[in-house]
């Protein structure tokens, strides 16, 4: 298998990682700080869980839009230069 395939599923896997950890890490965040208050007052309510975070996952998403953006874009231009730059099929 070609080094370059293997370099872009790399990075490709990085980016995803990347680009996902911040609003799975504060919806878990989220989701704990949730289940700590019910546990403490004895609230069950199940819509109690869900309002806030997806409120806040909702508000990270929005601020970290641009930095996401960015990542993407700088990714797509390296994988277009990268096809750019690969030789011709049939030595043209």
């Amino acid at each position: 298998m070609d080094s370059a395939a293997i370099d872009v599923t790399k990075e490709m896997i990085k980016l995803t990682i990347l680009l996902g950890l911040p609003v799975l890490g504060t919806a878990l965040l989220v989701g704990l700080l949730v289940s700590i208050l019910q546990a403490v007052t004895q609230i069950n309510e199940m819509t109690l869980t869900f309002v806030p975070k997806i409120v806040i996952v909702g508000l990270v998403t929005l601020a970290l839009t641009p930095w996401m953006i960015n990542l993407l874009v700088e990714y797509s231009q390296d994988i277009i230069h990268m096809i750019g730059d690969a030789p011709r099929a049939g030595g043209l």
